[in-house]
């Protein structure tokens, strides 16, 4: 089975499920999303998505009132297609602990979903997601998604790598190679078991290669969609391994497993 490990809620999802399908892709983890940037047709508009995205990037807005539309669309989307996605639920970060385990239980576990994320902490503080950490121990150790590339910065990556030795019964996954950082990330998802990285939006091949031949079994393909292709995702991951085990377990595998549906 082939499974995108990232992906955002698509409008229209038709076009979504197109480019899985040109992909060859059987199913997608699914997180709702605040910014639609393939809504754009213009310069101008996709500069109003991309506001969207800062923000949230930037820790504004991200109480519960700014999660219920991404919420309400990730819903509707999985009620209509749970054949080829997976939800993940995030939740904001900048509650007291005893509100986000609340929010993790009603909004992640009480709708069925099989994680959480992806968490968008603002630079400098990926130290917020603890509370969440502490909520899918409690819930059996659901995976966590935590978004990697900027503004994460390698500060927090460290203290990514720092929380999931503390909670190493929560899969945590740091997401889009660790972006700039890409080569802490590696390091750091390597020497810390319960870690993995997802691998959409590379900047160069090169990271690819080298992530999957120094953690053959926590590499996670994904695409980052509407941001990266799925077609070009899993073109990278299969131009730089060999057909065999290690190649099926980025493509699935390893994630399948994760999840309990392989």
């Amino acid at each position: 089975m082939i499974i995108d490990a990232h992906s955002h809620v698509h409008d229209p999802v038709e076009g979504h499920l197109a480019a899985l399908d040109d992909a060859g892709v059987d199913r997608a983890v699914l997180f709702g999303t605040r910014p639609h940037p393939e809504r754009a047709v213009d310069l101008a508009s996709l500069r109003r998505e991309m506001s969207v995205l800062d923000a949230a990037l930037s820790g504004r807005g991200n109480g519960v009132e700014g999660h219920r539309d991404a919420w309400r669309e990730l819903h509707e989307t999985l009620a209509a297609h749970p054949d080829r996605f997976i939800g993940f639920g995030s939740v904001p970060l900048d509650l007291p602990a005893e509100d986000i385990a609340a929010l993790v239980e009603r909004e992640v576990v009480g709708r069925g979903l099989a994680g959480i994320g992806e968490l968008t902490p603002p630079a400098g503080r990926a130290a917020l997601i603890e509370p969440v950490l502490a909520a899918a121990r409690d819930h059996g150790g659901l995976p966590v998604v935590v978004h990697g590339f900027a503004p994460t910065t390698a500060s927090d990556l460290r203290t990514l790598a720092h929380l999931a030795a503390r909670y190493p019964a929560v899969p945590l996954v740091v997401s889009q190679l660790g972006g700039a950082n890409w080569m802490d990330a590696v390091e750091l998802v390597r020497d810390t078991p319960s870690m993995y990285l997802e691998l959409s939006t590379a900047s160069i091949v090169f990271a690819v290669r080298l992530a999957i031949r120094e953690i053959p079994d926590r590499t996670l393909f994904g695409s980052d969609a509407p941001y990266g292709d799925p077609v070009l995702a899993r073109t990278t991951v299969e131009r730089v391994t060999r057909p065999g085990e290690v190649r099926d377990r980025v493509l699935g595998g390893t994630l399948g497993q994760l999840l309990g549906i392989l």
